[in-house]
């Protein structure tokens, strides 16, 4: 039987185009959620408010990670980033080739994907995810770029206004010229009137730069409400499905790069016209406290289109035919970010957030470079002293971390009061400790693997496929990590001795935050540990000798690390040395020298927020620890 042309052609259009929803995302860059309809008294968000009031808000949306890149790996892959190995800031290790971003599924069912502009997707074959993912991924990719109006689209706009370059970072010169030029005098915030969280001092630089990252979430209003009228203008409305949060807390001091809510806890606004209201949880203008994690985001948007889901993905549909059952727990981590090492890992249910510390001799407010360029961050550094500062204050600005915290955020919505130490809350501190363990397990956490020698076992292969390959003891790796802070000597000292070398580098750490004096038998274990075949292990060995005053040959091998061929390897060393400061200071020439390296592989006036993942990122990394030790040096 032979079908008529025009037949032929309504057919084929209807199968390329099925009845499914648009999807626009909005995502403002270091943003909790300060907004007038999320009851935020300094809020000045008019558009962000109206479109609450159509839309479904979430109370408690999380992000991954307290900071973007590997934010934006789980919200690109819909699998947690220490799964993938992608956990590290900037750290570029490669995906198995079948996960080329859940934006190159859409395409494959007929949508039109644009992405204005942001990636960073923190993998190395990030530019294969952006070909995969993408129609169009540049300053101007927009749905209007599609040339058959039918199409449906995801478009995704990452605004950059509220990022921590504008509210804190850049001159105050070039923020009054570039934002706070678009605000009329009613809109720019007073800072006598703002409020100050108690974990702030109050001073007037503190209140200039709060009022400052407000002026900036007003003007990344203004473009929200730029967007939707596009939209409106367009006939969409009706048929768009709208996503509006943020990429994790705000870039200001103790939110941005933070496991506490204030880093952690983003805004969400979901906006679902009538047409699709069956896929809504409850009315327009309604709240929801459904616990939801950027882990589910790729799934339930492929969910609400129609799409099968891979079995790769770890999070789970919220919204769609195929919703799954609201989830009891959200997990987050915090590993390296730029130059600063850390490791720690969260766990948060409805009321309660649960912290493990792995390196508690670290600090909060470590030394950063880039966000040092901000003046809020030295008035920290300036009023560091625990018998001037609150509780509340030191907790942010002291040198080192409690093993455990445990907030009861109903009753301490900031984060305030640490629990872990109470007996009150045994019970529910075993449980989320239990919980997290358990999350660790079922996903292969490759984070406590040192980041050099995960290089070496993901050389020829993905993290993912090694941890799913069983060849790593992870278990082993963990349970040293959970040591550290907790036991006594002698079981560091075996961990040190390992047969490990994984194990080897929690050993050396865990004496390097042990509390105590070192006994004799330590100081011999670290000093041949100064010959391990890691240089993790060496590098950590010769920073605790430093540290307790061994300075011979501790010294000598962090030197000789700064000449390794891995950068990730020069990265540790130098940070390690930026941190000893005067300790270290016989090793000025060689921090000069490498810094000089550094600057050949990228040039110091490229910008930050340029992302080069592998050996240019990195050398950024080197030549921030490296500056920041000789600029210390000199004000010696």
């Amino acid at each position: 039987m032979k079908f008529p042309l025009v037949l032929i052609f309504l057919f084929s259009t209807f199968s390329l185009y099925p009845k499914s929803p648009n999807i626009l995302w909005i995502t403002a860059e270091d943003m909790s959620p300060v907004l007038g309809c999320y009851g935020y008294a300094d809020a000045n968000t008019p558009h962000i408010d109206a479109l609450a009031e159509e839309s479904v808000r979430y109370s408690k949306a999380f992000a991954s990670a307290p900071v973007c890149s590997p934010s934006r790996s789980c919200l690109i892959q819909g699998s947690y980033p220490p799964t993938l190995g992608t956990q590290q800031m900037r750290s570029g290790f490669p995906l198995p080739s079948g996960m080329k971003g859940f934006p190159a599924l859409l395409r494959k069912q007929g949508y039109y994907t644009t992405n204005n502009v942001k990636t960073d997707y923190n993998s190395g074959n990030y530019q294969e995810i952006i070909k995969s993912s993408w129609d169009e991924n540049s300053v101007s990719a927009h749905w209007r770029m599609r040339e058959d109006k039918n199409k449906p689209f995801f478009s995704v706009f990452n605004l950059m206004t509220s990022h921590q370059s504008r509210s804190m970072v850049w001159p105050h010169e070039r923020f009054e010229k570039e934002i706070q030029s678009k605000l009329s005098t009613d809109q720019i915030h007073n800072p006598a009137k703002v409020t100050i969280p108690p974990y702030y001092p109050d001073t007037p630089v503190v209140r200039k730069t709060v009022a400052r990252f407000h002026d900036c979430v007003t003007a990344m209003d203004k473009e929200v409400g730029e967007i939707l009228r596009q939209l409106e203008q367009d006939g969409l409305s009706e048929n768009t499905i709208v996503f509006f949060f943020s990429d994790h807390g705000s870039g200001m001091p103790r939110h941005k790069r933070a496991l506490l809510d204030s880093g952690m806890h983003v805004p969400l606004l979901i906006r679902i016209p009538e047409k699709w209201k069956n896929f809504a949880p409850d009315q327009p203008g309604s709240t929801t406290d459904r616990m939801v994690a950027f882990v589910d985001f790729a799934s339930t948007v492929l969910n609400l289109t129609g799409i099968d889901i891979p079995s790769y993905m770890q999070g789970k549909p919220f919204l769609g035919p195929e919703q799954v059952k609201a989830r009891r727990y959200v997990f987050g981590h915090r590993d390296r970010v730029d130059e600063v090492r850390d490791l720690a890992r969260s766990v948060r249910d409805q009321n309660f957030l649960y912290i493990r510390n792995y390196m508690p001799h670290l600090g909060y407010n470590q030394p950063t470079a880039w966000p040092d360029l901000g003046e809020i961050r030295h008035e920290f550094y300036r009023l560091a002293d625990r018998k001037k500062m609150t509780s509340p204050q030191w907790h942010f600005a002291g040198p080192t971390r409690s093993v455990e915290e445990l907030y009861d955020c109903k009753k301490d919505p900031q984060n305030l009061t640490n629990l872990a130490g109470s007996a009150a809350h045994k019970k529910i501190l075993t449980r989320l400790r239990g919980a997290l363990n358990q999350h660790l397990n079922q996903t292969r956490d490759l984070g406590f693997l040192p980041e050099y020698e995960a290089w070496k076992l993901f050389e020829n292969s993905s993290g993912w496929e090694v941890g799913k390959s069983g060849k790593i003891d992870l278990q082993a790796i963990r349970k040293a990590a959970s040591q550290v802070g907790l036991v006594g000597e002698s079981i560091l000292i075996a961990n040190l001795k390992s047969t490990n070398e994984l194990v080897r580098y929690w050993g050396a750490i865990g004496l390097c935050a042990h509390k105590e004096e070192l006994g004799k038998d330590a100081k011999k274990a670290l000093n041949n540990a100064l010959n391990d075949q890691s240089p993790s292990v060496r590098i950590e060995a010769a920073n605790t000798l430093l540290l307790r005053g061994k300075p011979a040959p501790a010294l000598s091998v962090l030197i000789q690390e700064l000449k390794h061929e891995n950068l990730i390897v020069v990265t540790h060393a130098a940070r390690t040395i930026e941190l000893l400061g005067k300790k270290a200071k016989k090793a000025r020439k060689q921090m000069e020298e490498c810094l000089v390296r550094a600057h050949k592989i990228r040039p110091p006036d490229l910008s930050p927020v340029i992302v080069l993942p592998g050996d240019q990122d990195m050398a950024m990394f080197v030549g921030f620890s490296c500056q920041a030790f000789l600029n210390k040096l000199k004000q010696k």
